[in-house]
């Protein structure tokens, strides 16, 4: 039985629209063995599919059939501590589990760039992909079908500060609600602020930050699916934010905040949300995930 560990990944970073991402450290962990017959559990009280639309298992036997091979079954524990439809890459970390395992009972017969193509063929883009293998910051593009990507650590100046709520937004809607088409000012305006969004995450310029995080392509027409959504904004500025933004398709949002304002945001940030009517929301301070999704020794 092999052993894995999977971290959760934010995408967007607000102007980096399916092109960003980063790891962070909150891990799913899965037990995958090989098997003539489909058993799945869970080690927590999340309901997970049990049958063959268990995203690992379908992940795991996309792969198998890459290279020729037929999956019977497989034997699949999971310990899911990443919340799933919060924009946290709960899918993505079922999918990059999946055939990470299947690769290790194969003979790893596909390279760490394969499975980075695999993985963003299954998910349909490469945002919380590319990171969720890669770990640290990861800006992703695709091209005739193969990802190009680079992974660079983030100061450790920064501390993500994720205001988590109690409700689900499932990806699919929230992409149903975006334009076709945009203005070629609304591009121009998300390129360079990605772009600042790198280098400033890289380098530790925090006082760019605020400005990096800015979109007019995505955060502007999901911001009604996501209630409280102004309030949390404004309480995460009013509390020292350096940058604020719907993590992926939301409704978690993110704020990029001083190493030093964590314990701050941790005290404080749960009665400020709850004095607005934000109830059940709650607050995770983590770091940035540099290694990745890996396979644990036994």
């Amino acid at each position: 039985m092999v052993h894995i560990k999977v971290p959760a990944t934010s995408a967007n970073l607000g102007s980096g629209f399916d092109s960003l991402g980063i790891a962070l450290t909150l891990y799913n962990e899965v037990w995958m063995e090989e098997s003539d017959t489909l058993e799945i559990s869970s080690k927590d009280n999340v309901k997970v599919p049990t049958d063959e639309s268990n995203l690992i298992f379908s992940a795991a036997k996309c792969l198998y059939e890459k290279c020729g091979r037929t999956l019977k079954g497989l034997k699949i524990v999971q310990l899911n501590n990443i919340p799933m439809a919060r924009g946290l890459g709960s899918s993505s970390a079922c999918i990059v589990a999946g055939i990470l395992g299947a690769n290790r009972f194969l003979g790893r017969p596909l390279t760490r760039h394969d499975l980075i193509n695999l993985a963003a063929e299954i998910e349909g883009h490469p945002d919380n992909t590319t990171p969720a293998i890669e770990g640290g910051l990861a800006a992703s593009a695709i091209e005739n079908k193969s990802v190009y990507s680079v992974s660079v650590p983030v100061s450790d100046k920064i501390r993500f500060a994720l205001f988590i709520p109690p409700f689900e937004l499932k990806t699919e809607k929230a992409r149903s609600v975006l334009p076709q088409q945009y203005p070629r000012a609304d591009a121009v305006y998300n390129l360079s602020r990605s772009a600042l969004m790198v280098a400033s995450l890289f380098s530790g310029r925090l006082e760019n930050l605020r400005v990096a995080v800015q979109d007019k392509i995505h955060q502007p027409y999901r911001s009604g699916l996501i209630k409280n959504l102004d309030d949390v904004f404004r309480i995460s500025y009013e509390m020292g934010s350096l940058g604020t933004y719907i993590s992926g398709a939301g409704p978690t949002v993110v704020s990029l905040i001083k190493a030093e304002d964590a314990g701050l945001f941790s005290k404080y940030a749960p009665g400020r949300l709850k004095s607005k009517g934000a109830n059940g929301w709650r607050i995770e301070i983590l770091s940035t995930d540099s290694q990745g999704a890996a396979i644990l020794p036994q």
